[in-house]
């Protein structure tokens, strides 16, 4: 198979969606998931807390089955959250609902991607965390070409499956990345120094965010205060990493 879309010989690469991170995981040693409208936000709200985070692609009915295997609570869609069942999406919910150790975060776009990135290492990014994400990750060699990082972009979806580039994901993946530039020699792709620009270049992200279509779309729902929470930029240390199943804060 043609290996052009590989972005081979750098060690910082950035793609879009399960694909991208599908075609990419074969050829790098970590994938950072981004996904700012709210998964990999929430992950990082709900670790600071000490919980372990699961990830899971469908929002369906076997969620809470898988739920009920791994001991965990499961969070629900935000506009389902109850008394009873206080986890959701919603990353101000979580900051708010009650701990619980162990907790399934079902996500249709950044659990699929975790899911996509077989062997490699992976890693929760957010505009939250993205110094302290970029600074594991060189503490831990990653972003060399021997050990490159992919930084994936989630996006949303259409209607009719296909994906929708997201602009908050493209700044969250471009902080990461901008973060890392700083930290290494001149190793990113075209792609991800194309990320590293446009975030660079955005003077007010939180306002950028919440005048986009996803920010906009949750702020029309009722649910501003999470888009305020997914621009709290670089105010979260914590780097979750993917281990054995759930989402982790290593020391």
């Amino acid at each position: 198979m043609d290996d052009w879309f590989l972005q081979a010989g750098h060690g910082v690469r950035f793609e879009w969606g399960p694909t991208g991170a599908d075609r990419l995981a074969a050829d790098v040693a970590c994938v950072v998931v981004v996904d700012v409208l709210s998964f990999t936000t929430s992950v990082t709200v709900a670790v600071e807390s000490g919980t372990r985070v699961f990830p899971y692609r469908w929002r369906d009915v076997t969620a809470s089955a898988f739920a009920d295997q791994r001991g965990a609570d499961l969070a629900v869609g935000r506009r389902m959250a109850t008394a009873s069942s206080p986890w959701s999406l919603s990353p101000a919910a979580l900051r708010r609902a009650p701990f619980t150790p162990r907790l399934v975060l079902p996500s249709p776009n950044g659990s699929a991607i975790a899911a996509s990135a077989g062997e490699s290492r992976v890693v929760a990014g957010a505009l939250r965390n993205a110094t302290a994400a970029a600074h594991w990750l060189v503490s831990q060699g990653y972003g060399t070409a021997d050990r490159p990082v992919a930084v994936i972009a989630s996006g949303e979806r259409w209607p009719d499956g296909s994906l929708r580039p997201a602009m908050e994901d493209l700044l969250g993946a471009g902080a990461v990345i901008a973060a890392l530039r700083e930290r290494l020699s001149d190793t990113l792709s075209p792609e991800a120094a194309l990320a590293a620009a446009v975030f660079q270049a955005t003077p007010d992200i939180g306002a950028a965010v919440a005048a986009s279509s996803s920010g906009r779309e949750l702020i029309g729902g009722g649910f501003a205060e999470d888009v305020l929470v997914a621009t709290e930029l670089d105010v979260c240390t914590a780097v979750p990493v993917l281990i054995d199943g759930a989402f982790t804060v290593t020391q």
